[in-house]
Protein backbone atom coordinates (compact mmCIF):
# COMPACT_ATOMS: atom_id res chain seq x y z
CA UNK A 1 0.00 0.00 0.00
CA UNK A 2 1.42 3.34 -1.04
CA UNK A 3 0.00 6.82 -0.91
CA UNK A 4 1.49 10.03 -2.22
CA UNK A 5 0.01 13.43 -1.48
CA UNK A 6 0.57 16.43 -3.70
CA UNK A 7 -0.94 19.75 -4.65
CA UNK A 8 -0.03 21.92 -1.72
CA UNK A 9 1.19 25.46 -2.13
CA UNK A 10 0.76 29.08 -1.19
CA UNK A 11 -2.64 30.66 -1.71
CA UNK A 12 -4.32 33.83 -0.55
CA UNK A 13 -7.22 33.75 1.85
CA UNK A 14 -10.41 33.04 -0.02
CA UNK A 15 -8.61 31.05 -2.65
CA UNK A 16 -8.76 27.40 -3.60
CA UNK A 17 -6.45 24.43 -3.89
CA UNK A 18 -6.89 20.83 -4.95
CA UNK A 19 -4.86 18.21 -3.15
CA UNK A 20 -4.33 14.80 -4.68
CA UNK A 21 -3.57 11.46 -3.08
CA UNK A 22 -2.21 8.98 -5.57
CA UNK A 23 -2.63 5.43 -4.36
CA UNK A 24 -1.15 2.12 -5.41
CA UNK A 25 -1.07 -1.43 -4.19
CA UNK A 26 -4.77 -1.65 -3.44
CA UNK A 27 -8.19 -0.81 -4.79
CA UNK A 28 -9.96 2.27 -3.51
CA UNK A 29 -12.96 0.07 -2.74
CA UNK A 30 -11.03 -1.86 -0.12
CA UNK A 31 -9.67 0.84 2.20
CA UNK A 32 -10.97 4.09 3.63
CA UNK A 33 -8.98 7.12 2.51
CA UNK A 34 -8.63 10.03 4.87
CA UNK A 35 -7.10 13.47 4.73
CA UNK A 36 -5.45 14.85 7.84
CA UNK A 37 -3.59 18.02 8.62
CA UNK A 38 -1.13 19.21 11.19
CA UNK A 39 -0.29 22.83 11.84
CA UNK A 40 2.88 23.83 13.72
CA UNK A 41 2.47 23.24 17.43
CA UNK A 42 -0.87 21.52 17.01
CA UNK A 43 -2.04 17.95 16.98
CA UNK A 44 -2.84 16.18 13.76
CA UNK A 45 -6.54 16.39 12.99
CA UNK A 46 -8.82 14.60 10.61
CA UNK A 47 -10.23 16.68 7.77
CA UNK A 48 -12.19 14.31 5.58
CA UNK A 49 -12.67 10.68 4.72
CA UNK A 50 -14.12 8.81 1.76
CA UNK A 51 -15.34 5.26 1.98
CA UNK A 52 -16.82 2.70 -0.37
CA UNK A 53 -20.14 1.48 1.00
CA UNK A 54 -21.02 -1.06 -1.65
CA UNK A 55 -22.66 -1.03 -5.04
CA UNK A 56 -22.18 2.45 -6.45
CA UNK A 57 -22.31 4.17 -3.06
CA UNK A 58 -19.47 6.16 -1.59
CA UNK A 59 -19.72 8.10 1.63
CA UNK A 60 -17.81 11.16 2.73
CA UNK A 61 -17.16 12.61 6.15
CA UNK A 62 -15.92 16.08 7.06
CA UNK A 63 -14.83 17.86 10.19
CA UNK A 64 -17.20 20.67 11.03
CA UNK A 65 -14.80 23.49 10.22
CA UNK A 66 -14.46 22.45 6.58
CA UNK A 67 -18.01 21.43 5.78
CA UNK A 68 -19.30 23.32 2.78
CA UNK A 69 -15.80 24.38 1.78
CA UNK A 70 -13.93 21.12 1.20
CA UNK A 71 -14.98 18.25 -1.04
CA UNK A 72 -13.40 14.83 -1.12
CA UNK A 73 -13.84 12.74 -4.22
CA UNK A 74 -12.16 9.96 -6.10
CA UNK A 75 -10.94 9.63 -9.62
CA UNK A 76 -11.43 5.95 -10.22
CA UNK A 77 -9.64 6.07 -13.55
CA UNK A 78 -6.39 6.80 -11.76
CA UNK A 79 -6.98 5.50 -8.20
CA UNK A 80 -6.52 9.03 -6.92
CA UNK A 81 -8.46 10.73 -4.16
CA UNK A 82 -8.71 14.50 -4.32
CA UNK A 83 -9.49 17.08 -1.71
CA UNK A 84 -10.93 20.22 -3.26
CA UNK A 85 -10.50 23.12 -0.84
CA UNK A 86 -12.32 26.43 -1.33
CA UNK A 87 -12.68 29.63 0.66
CA UNK A 88 -9.42 28.92 2.38
CA UNK A 89 -8.46 30.78 5.53
CA UNK A 90 -5.13 31.09 7.33
CA UNK A 91 -6.48 28.57 9.84
CA UNK A 92 -6.37 25.97 7.08
CA UNK A 93 -2.60 26.31 6.81
CA UNK A 94 -0.94 23.00 7.68
CA UNK A 95 0.85 20.00 6.32
CA UNK A 96 -1.81 17.80 4.79
CA UNK A 97 -1.50 14.03 4.76
CA UNK A 98 -3.51 11.28 3.15
CA UNK A 99 -3.87 7.93 4.82
CA UNK A 100 -5.64 4.60 4.41
CA UNK A 101 -7.52 2.51 6.94
CA UNK A 102 -9.05 -0.92 7.08
CA UNK A 103 -12.84 -0.60 6.84
CA UNK A 104 -13.40 -3.72 8.95
CA UNK A 105 -11.80 -2.23 12.05
CA UNK A 106 -12.30 1.50 11.75
CA UNK A 107 -14.70 3.17 14.17
CA UNK A 108 -13.81 6.87 14.10
CA UNK A 109 -13.27 7.92 10.50
CA UNK A 110 -11.44 11.15 11.33
CA UNK A 111 -9.12 9.83 14.01
CA UNK A 112 -5.53 9.37 12.93
CA UNK A 113 -4.99 6.31 15.14
CA UNK A 114 -7.45 4.42 12.95
CA UNK A 115 -5.20 4.73 9.91
CA UNK A 116 -2.41 2.31 9.22
CA UNK A 117 -0.94 3.58 5.97
CA UNK A 118 0.33 7.12 5.49
CA UNK A 119 1.71 9.15 2.65
CA UNK A 120 4.15 12.01 2.99
CA UNK A 121 2.65 15.41 3.63
CA UNK A 122 2.08 18.36 1.35
CA UNK A 123 2.28 21.88 2.73
CA UNK A 124 -0.63 24.28 2.39
CA UNK A 125 -0.03 27.89 3.34
CA UNK A 126 -2.86 30.38 3.26
CA UNK A 127 -1.83 34.00 3.51
CA UNK A 128 -4.09 36.66 4.98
Amino acid sequence: VQLQASGGGLVQAGGSLRLSCATSGFSLETLYIGWFRQAPGKEREGVSCIAYEGGSTWSSTYRDSVKGRFTIFRDNTSDTVHLEMRSLTPEDSAVYYCAAANPWTIVEKLESYEYEYWGQGTLVTVSS
